[in-house]
């Protein structure tokens, strides 16, 4: 898929009505506990900003993931979106970039945020997280931050929008048995809500030139 059309497709994807809960409920482990848990938020929850930041390298367009150390928190060990708690009186797209400096180092000086998707809550650590995607030109230079960022994944666009590349597998979790989707990346397994935010980003490629 050449680069300039991903951009231009996701760009009017974002200007048009998203595609919302229908396109995260592609990627959503099953059983779940509800409709209700995931797009009913609570009103204690926090809020979060998260980033899909497109970059063009060797010809293609890429995203930036990461794995999360054992350290933090929450979601330990798990591939994320880049992104953390918003703070008083910053946006949720200034969030987003910001938490992304801090955890990766990219030089962010030339961004252009084209849009945001639909807010997924997350139960388990009751935030509500509101995706920001936007583009700058790479290649990117990383410098991490240890105690959060265990790895930095880029992975091409394209791999991801190629449905070949999606999976199921049965786990245990919290002692039963679930049917989890994920994207498969070079044997890394990209689910719960991150690839339900993927899922959304990846529909918006739907859209006509």
């Amino acid at each position: 898929m050449d680069p300039d059309d991903i951009l231009s497709r996701v760009e009017k994807g974002l200007w048009a009505p998203l595609p919302g809960i229908a396109a995260q409920l592609r990627m959503v482990p099953e059983p779940r506990p509800g409709q209700k848990a995931y797009f009913e938020v609570e009103d204690t929850s926090l809020k979060a900003g998260v980033l899909i930041l497109l970059y063009k390298k060797d010809a293609r367009l890429w995203m930036l993931l990461t794995r999360r150390t054992e350290r933090v928190l929450h979601h330990r060990g798990q591939i994320s979106l880049p992104g953390g708690e918003q703070h008083p009186g910053e946006s949720l797209e200034a969030t987003a970039l910001r938490e992304t400096i801090e955890e990766l180092g990219p030089d962010l000086g030339a961004v252009r945020v084209l849009g945001r998707l639909t807010p997924l809550y997350i139960p388990p650590s009751n935030y509500c997280i509101y995706p920001t995607v936007a583009f700058v030109p790479g290649p990117l230079e990383f410098h991490i931050q240890p105690d959060e960022v265990a790895e930095v994944i880029e992975v091409p666009v394209d791999h991801l929008a190629d449905t070949r590349n999606e999976r199921r597998e049965t786990w245990v979790i919290n002692d039963r048995q679930v049917s989890v989707p994920f994207y498969d990346y070079e044997g890394r397994k990209i689910w719960g809500a991150t690839a339900m935010v993927l899922a959304e980003f990846l529909a918006l490629l739907d859209c006509p030139e």
